[in-house]
């Protein structure tokens, strides 16, 4: 029988030797990165997290959300893995400070960029106001919408807590500017139930020397000046008043600037019945505008203009498409962009009182 004799072996492992091979092969953690972590241990105003470092990294409650966070109960649990952003090195105790808000910021513009690219309408409810406008919040990020930009007969205090549909004017994650329109939305809305030709009836919201602006539903369109009559006329004061009611047509819709042009020309029975008789062209509008229509079908089919009753208020339909017509946005007149310092900044690091 052979004999198998056991010998026991003191391999002499220390901690201060499990320490050392710690940093021969620790993972150097650097800012910038994104690292898996398990929270273990929530603190009133912050939460231990490890990330298989040598010392526990900590997220203050501030960089807990892109949103505000009262307490870290309300994002983070005991034992729960996610991911972090590592926002600062080692401090002397060789601790690294984590940022759950730095990841959400990014995928926000991310997003928005995304939104923007496709010319999408979003809908965000206004948390405050200021001299210069509106706040929201577009996927945490906090988005500014000038005042000129803001379609509502409402006062703009009024307006926090309401809900608006919004296009993008400027996603600028450099520059931390995100600018939104109300009246851009509302005009491609309304310009998908209207048509090139259609008679609409409105008020004169103001008058600038160039032309008057229309309300249409809840939307504004602008009269040229060279679109109220064949006559000549010195100024849009000579023939209309603030809040007259109208009847006009509708000769162009350019959505991506936002405009709606609009004329009472092309509805005069005779040169300068907009001055002379303007209850006749309101009269005669539907009819006149039906042959406004008929031309426009003849031009684009390539039918020779003589063989449809032209009306000779409408022969200068040429001149429509080189007429250079300010954009509706132009009602109000827009101020120069301020500077980064005066723009609400996109970040929710800041509470902005209502």
């Amino acid at each position: 029988m052979v004999s198998q004799k056991t010998t026991s072996t003191d391999i002499g492992f220390t901690l201060d030797d499990f320490a050392a091979l710690l940093d021969k092969y620790d993972y150097h953690f650097s800012p910038g990165d994104v690292v898996a972590g398990t929270v273990f241990s929530l603190e009133p105003r912050g939460a231990l997290i490890d990330i298989g470092a040598k010392t526990a990294a900590y997220i203050p409650i501030q960089e807990m959300s892109i949103n505000r966070v009262d307490q870290p109960e309300e994002v983070l649990q005991s034992n729960e893995t996610r991911e972090f952003f590592i926002l600062t090195d080692e401090n002397e105790d060789g601790q690294l400070t984590l940022s759950i808000r730095r990841i959400e910021y990014m995928r926000a513009w991310e997003r928005v960029r995304q939104l923007q690219a496709e010319d999408a309408t979003v809908r965000s409810q206004v948390f405050a106001t200021n001299r210069g406008g509106a706040l929201v919040r577009i996927e945490g990020l906090r988005g500014f919408i000038p005042g000129s930009h803001i379609s509502t007969r409402k006062a703009k205090e009024e307006l926090v807590n309401e809900e608006l549909p919004l296009k993008f004017l400027e996603v600028d994650e450099d520059r931390n500017r995100l600018v939104l329109s109300h009246r851009r939305a509302l005009v491609e809305r309304k310009m998908n139930r209207l048509e090139v030709g259609e008679v609409v009836i409105g008020s004169v919201r103001g008058i600038k020397p160039y032309g008057a602006f229309i309300d249409i539903g809840g939307v504004s369109g602008l009269l040229h000046i060279s679109e109220i009559s064949h006559d000549h006329i010195d100024t849009p004061h000579s023939v209309f008043g603030v809040n007259d009611e109208v009847k006009v047509m509708i000769i162009d819709l350019d959505a991506e600037r936002g405009r709606i042009s609009l004329s009472t020309k092309q509805l005069e029975p005779e040169p300068g019945d907009m001055i002379k008789n303007r209850d006749r062209v309101y009269e005669m509008a539907d009819e006149m505008a039906a042959k406004y229509r008929e031309m426009l079908l003849a031009k684009a089919s390539g039918q020779p203009l003589e063989s449809i009753e032209i009306p000779v208020a409408t022969v200068a339909v040429d001149d429509l498409a080189e007429e250079e017509i300010p954009s509706a946005m132009e009602e109000a007149e827009i101020p120069a962009e301020p500077t980064v310092a005066e723009t609400p900044a996109a970040t929710a690091e800041e509470t902005v009182e209502a």
